[in-house]
């Protein structure tokens, strides 16, 4: 079964915060539940119920109950070779949650707090269409002026944001961006050239974060990281933008920990510690 970016990043959030029960204690039966459903790491992925059971942390027997119960309310599905894979129950769920609106909710008083500690203008943003679509937006009465709006969408190849999010990308979705996209100078120093581009995202893969360095307007630079669910996947990234001639080299370090520790602490309020 194959799951598109959005109905993986619902399922996690949903298995990841059905772990509480009456007076915050944890139901032992959702949680080993739900261990078990978080033990695919892939989509498509095939498992015995052996297999199933190790990978939860589980003894045999009782997780074979529990696999044979998910299998018969539709959240598992059990193949003619043994295994099985991820039902439809959970994708069909997804559908009743808005990804936008939970990344939000949880985001928001995050970026409000990073915003108001490094003095910057914060950004929350999605790749939407190949382009950057900004969530959400949070600056204070003297942090540098951004010309962005939540709502709006944004050629990605020119900012932090959406060289994180295209770093994401696989690699047959990234290709065709890099191939079929039309690269714009925005500024003299947006990246225009295909092998560049190729160059430098792959950087933003192997440092896991990004630079725009003036290369969507000339008077500003930020730092952007990625905010990620617990596989690994991204769902969003979180920038900090600033005056390109105020933000020197040797502060980039310090923005980018800070980016990291709120992106930390996003995915973990998001989609649970673990």
């Amino acid at each position: 079964m194959l799951w598109n970016r959005d109905d993986k990043a619902v399922a996690d959030a949903v298995i990841a915060h059905a772990d509480t029960a009456a007076h915050g204690k944890k139901n032992n039966l959702i949680w080993k539940s739900f261990s078990i459903l978080q033990a695919f790491r892939h989509p498509g992925e095939g498992l015995t119920s052996h297999e199933l059971s190790r990978r939860a942390n589980l003894p045999k027997a009782s997780g074979h109950r529990l696999v044979q119960t998910l299998e018969e309310v539709g959240a598992l599905v059990r193949g003619s070779n043994g295994r099985y894979r991820l039902g439809m129950l959970l994708l069909s769920l997804s559908h009743n949650v808005a990804v936008k609106e939970l990344l939000l909710e949880v985001g928001r008083p995050l970026l409000i707090e990073l915003s108001a500690r490094l003095d910057m203008t914060i950004h929350l943003g999605m790749l939407e269409n190949d382009m950057v679509y900004y969530l959400h937006k949070v600056a204070t009465p003297t942090s540098f002026v951004s010309h962005t709006r939540c709502g709006a969408r944004l050629e990605a190849y020119c900012s932090g944001l959406g060289k994180v999010l295209l770093a994401a990308l696989q690699e047959d979705e990234l290709e065709s961006f890099i191939l079929e996209g039309e690269l714009v100078a925005l500024t003299p120093h947006t990246i225009t050239d295909r092998s560049a581009l190729r160059q430098e995202l792959e950087k933003v893969r192997r440092q896991g974060f990004a630079i725009d360095d003036c290369e969507a307007r000339m008077d500003t630079r930020c730092v952007a990281v990625p905010v990620r669910d617990q596989s690994g996947k991204v769902l969003a990234a979180i920038s900090a933008t600033g005056d390109a001639l105020l933000i020197k080299p040797e502060q980039i370090a310090v923005i980018r920990g800070e980016l990291l520790g709120t992106a930390r602490r996003f995915s973990e309020r998001l989609l649970g510690a673990g």
